[in-house]
């Protein structure tokens, strides 16, 4: 395996491979970690400044005249499959899933006896499943027809997109025609499932867009939808709640590094708080004062927004900043084989729904929620009634930024962090809000679901930039036929 014509060593590692003990195992691995030196006719592997004898673990002198193995890229790809094939032994059952699943593009049948004692031995229902498919696999290049065949129909039954691609290679090799048949019927199976796999991606990725569109809007609603309020500041609002989680982040890491994968959740109040408190003192010192000027308040809140992000750059610098996730956001669920969902997606459309049911509760059922209405329906007659109108703008505008906040924080976990974070979610909340009616938040939950899942459609058949503008003329089409958005506010005055 270590010295020789690379056909030989290949066939020396198939051999070993098929017969393998923990001691080849290590002397495999070791060979994948350039640690194995050759000294006269003795190999041995080089551990710590250390020699040792790979079959009988004795510690040997390692000489300075011991000479490397070069292993080429062929080899060194043989080595990769040998330790993936390896990891079929397993005694975990995630190592030999992710292992069967590696090994599902294999076609060399020198690894038909591993993979067949593999599959004898293995006593996990779903992954033998698995491990048939990796045999059908390797059968298809078989020197016998009918074996070629039914590894065909058996393969029919893979969802793994490197299926398609064995399935193709073959199909160019293939000079038999009922085998060819074969292949060409499973090929089309395959890529049916595929087509549907793809479509249930698109419409979770469209799902997770709109979790994020909602999150940012709905702080909009607020702000906009329930105050009047054209909020241009509202991105910089979420990169506030954004660098709030990534200071939470260096504190963890600096003083409770053992703690490290629970900063997230200490990072979403303290993202509320950071953008709510900044969004109360922007209510109390500038906006307060432009109360039914909508012109005004739109250069106020941007010249503000201006501001923030320059504030930004003096504080953290112009570059973005990585934010990492816990390790309990880190990996997916595999739902096809060409479909993974990625758990830090899944906990933010959870979270999403969270906030969304949360805000509908302090709206629709508490005393500020009461106030907030009154006070958007009928400021004079709320005022008339005792209630101090000015301090319920605050507490308003201080929630909507808040979420806001909350939005940033979530941002922060699918992407960088930095100071031109908010302008890229400003337009499409403002869409989000008007296309579903404003003050209405069950609109919000709507438009924000329906752009995400058709904004990720259209970008499978047109591309990212032309499903944009396609979504654009959608908005602006359906504002012309319907100005009030989806829901509309019932009342005396306003349009059913």
């Amino acid at each position: 395996m270590a010295v020789g014509e690379t056909d030989a060593r290949i066939e020396a590692l198939n051999k070993a491979v098929a017969t393998a003990d923990e001691k080849t195992a290590a002397f495999i691995q070791a060979l994948s970690d350039d640690a194995v030196k050759l000294v006269g006719a003795q190999v041995l592997v080089a551990k710590d400044g250390k020699g040792f004898n790979p079959i009988t673990g004795a510690e040997t002198p390692l000489p300075d005249t011991a000479e490397d193995i070069v292993n080429n890229n062929r080899m060194r790809g043989e080595i990769d499959s040998a330790l993936a094939a390896l990891k079929l032994f397993s005694k975990d059952d995630k190592v030999r899933s992710a292992a069967t699943l590696a090994m599902q593009s294999e076609t060399d049948e020198a690894k038909m006896p591993l993979v067949q004692k593999a599959f004898d031995t293995e006593q996990n229902p779903a992954i033998k499943d698995q491990l048939g498919l990796v045999r059908a696999a390797v059968l298809l290049s078989s020197a016998d027809k009918n074996k070629r065949i039914e590894a065909a129909q058996l393969l029919a039954m893979s969802k793994n997109p490197n299926t398609k691609t064995v399935l193709l290679e073959r199909l160019k090799t293939e000079s038999e025609p009922e085998v060819k048949a074969a292949i060409e019927a499973t090929l089309r199976t395959v890529q049916a499932s595929l087509a549907w796999g793809e479509k249930w991606a698109a419409l979770f990725s469209g799902i997770s867009l709109g979790s994020i569109l909602l999150l940012v809007a709905l702080g909009l609603a607020i702000t906009y939808g329930l105050m009047g309020v054209i909020n241009m500041a509202h991105g910089e609002l979420m990169m506030i709640g954004a660098y709030a989680t990534y200071v939470m982040q260096g504190l963890f890491q600096k003083y409770l590094p053992g703690a490290f994968d629970w900063y997230l959740l200490a990072a979403v109040p303290v993202a509320f708080a950071a953008s709510a408190l900044m969004g109360a003192a922007l209510e109390r010192s500038v906006i307060r004062f432009l109360y039914g000027r909508p012109l005004e308040t739109l250069l106020a809140t941007w010249g503000i927004s201006l501001m923030l992000q320059q504030l930004v750059r003096s504080i953290f610098g112009a570059q973005n900043v990585g934010v990492e996730n816990p390790s309990w956001m880190s990996g997916g669920v595999l739902l096809m084989g060409n479909v993974q969902l990625p758990w830090n997606r899944i906990i933010i459309i959870a979270f999403a729904a969270t906030v969304l049911l949360g805000m509908s509760w302090l709206i629709g059922r508490t005393r500020l929620g009461l106030f907030v209405r009154g006070v958007t329906q009928n400021r004079p007659i709320a005022s008339c009634m005792g209630v101090n109108t000015a301090r319920i703008d605050t507490y308003a505008f201080a929630l909507g930024s808040g979420i806001a906040g909350l939005a940033g924080c979530a941002l922060s976990q699918i992407g960088n962090v930095g100071p031109d974070l908010g302008q890229g979610y400003i337009v499409d909340s403002f869409m989000v809000v008007v296309l579903g009616g404003v003050g209405q938040l069950a609109g919000t939950v709507y438009a924000a679901m329906g752009l995400g899942v058709l904004n990720k459609f259209l970008e499978g058949w047109t591309g990212a930039v032309l499903a944009k503008i396609a979504v654009l003329v959608f908005i602006i089409i359906f504002i012309q036929k319907r100005p009030q958005g989806i829901f509309a506010m019932k009342g005396r005055s306003a349009e059913a």
